[in-house]
């Protein structure tokens, strides 16, 4: 079972690392031919990167849009930040400040993230219109973040792991050395969900992650009179008819 881990997350990782470059590099490469931020937008580049900014952390729009969302979003987002930097734990020899940090908001950011991701698919099982739109793969996403955060609770609370030769293994692993794992089956159904999605991520609506920053709608200052805006190809047609 150690073995075939150790090649499932460096299978993973790859996957996550390598499919995650070429989407973004698809996003980069990909023209916008029209100037079409949303407004009001800034005027300037500082301004574009501080809406960028707000977006990103507080989901500025999606305050503005849709409030219930919003929270809905928010308990989720924000609890899954905290469990990320926790987990950093297991891949570190010495506990860092920031992981020292946010030891203490373990519980209440996986409650957080918990009951986000329950409201989240409440919503989209409710509400008619949503659920009008609302795909297989939508659906399966969700459950499969819910498997991974009812998992990781359950060993927190309830059915506790070895969790001293689970940063043996991870921490192996970035030297390219395989250490034992601990055979408890709640840690292996969370390990392969967690796989799952490493590996799923860039194929999945999770990439609006990274997406929000290559969206015109957000990262375009508001300047059509002051600039012609022409992409890249545009730009390389209109040198040769010159």
């Amino acid at each position: 079972m150690t073995t075939f881990f150790a090649i499932l997350f460096t299978v993973a990782t790859l996957t996550l690392v390598i499919g995650l470059g070429l989407k973004i590099a698809q996003y980069a490469r990909t023209p916008a031919p029209l100037k079409i931020p949303t407004t009001p937008a800034p005027l300037t580049k500082p301004g574009v990167a501080f809406r960028l900014a707000r977006e990103a952390v507080v989901f500025e729009s999606l305050f503005k849009a849709n409030k219930p969302l919003w929270i809905f979003a928010a308990l989720f987002h924000f609890g899954l930040a905290v469990v990320l930097v926790r987990h950093v734990r297991y891949f570190q020899t010495e506990v860092g400040p920031l992981v020292a940090l946010v030891q203490p908001l373990a519980l209440p950011a996986g409650l957080a993230m918990l009951i986000g991701l329950l409201l989240l698919l409440g919503r989209r099982l409710v509400l008619e219109r949503i659920r009008y739109i609302t795909g297989r793969s939508d659906i399966l996403m969700l459950v499969l973040l819910l498997g991974i955060a009812v998992t990781g609770m359950f060993m927190t609370k309830h059915v506790h792991t070895d969790v001293v030769a689970v940063k043996a293994f991870f921490t192996g692993l970035l030297g390219f050395e395989i250490r034992s794992l601990p055979g408890d089956p709640l840690l292996v159904v969370h390990l392969l969900l967690v796989a799952i999605l490493m590996i799923v991520f860039p194929f999945s609506k999770l990439l609006h992650a990274p997406g929000l920053f290559f969206s015109p709608t957000r990262n375009q200052t508001d300047t059509p009179r002051e600039h012609r805006h022409l992409c890249d190809w545009a730009a390389k047609l209109e040198d040769k008819r010159s």
